[in-house]
């Protein structure tokens, strides 16, 4: 049960159903999964840990709300980290490496013509964690991961889904660019994809909404007691 909760509560933030600065109280996701508080309150602290939802001593859980600062500095600290890794890595990479990045574009391709928003927003984000994995640093790969996993979750805050379809091209640009060696035109168009992200992300205005748990895991849940 736990773990169909934290997929369920997992996917509704990818794929947009949760609002920024949404509450999540355990009594009512509880009713919708028709489960113990218990539960619902460990897959919550997981989800806390992981930076997936803001947990306040004697508030409960909430979906993040960031300002606008932390966004900036989230898509700063990308930037910084993988333009370094673009450099490094471009001309350098193997004819294995860059199968497997051919491959994961590929699979973004699929996934976009599927229609399915939350793992496209997955897919994109590990496109560049295993561009980064390509550069052999643990201490890297542990930082990106965090910062991948913000700017995940702000695109499915704030990023409308009409624009998700150009995630595929670039990626698939950005694999030539780094077969041909071309450094600096890889670095400018990386950098130009995730100013972009930024920007939308920044002007996106979010609604707060009052959710309506048995709605928006309706789907997960759906033949669970057969």
């Amino acid at each position: 049960m736990e773990a169909r909760v934290y997929a369920a509560i997992s996917q509704a933030l990818l794929s947009g159903k949760l609002r920024p600065g949404m509450p999540l109280r355990e009594r009512n996701l509880a009713q919708a999964f028709d489960c113990t508080r218990g539960a619902v309150r460990k897959v919550l602290a997981r989800l806390g840990f992981e930076g997936k939802l803001v947990l306040e001593p004697n508030r409960g859980a909430f979906v993040p709300k960031p300002s606008l600062d932390d966004i900036r500095q989230t898509y700063r600290a990308r930037r910084v980290l993988e333009t370094g890794v673009i450099a490094s890595l471009c001309g350098n990479l193997g004819e294995a490496q860059l199968a497997a990045l051919d491959a994961h574009v590929a699979t973004e391709v699929r996934s976009h013509a599927d229609g399915t928003h939350e793992r496209s927003i997955r897919l994109a984000g590990e496109f560049h964690l295993v561009l980064i994995g390509m550069a052999g640093s643990a201490e890297l790969d542990a930082f990106a991961r965090q910062l991948v996993a913000k700017t995940e979750l702000y695109k499915a805050l704030y990023d409308p889904a009409e624009f998700m379809h150009c995630a595929p091209t670039e990626h698939a640009r950005l694999v030539g660019q780094l077969r041909d060696g071309k450094t600096q035109a890889a670095i400018a168009l990386a950098t130009a994809h995730l100013d972009e992200l930024e920007t939308r992300v920044l002007t996106r205005a979010a609604a707060a909404e009052t959710p309506d748990f048995r709605a928006i895991f309706a789907e997960a849940f759906a033949g669970a007691a057969t």
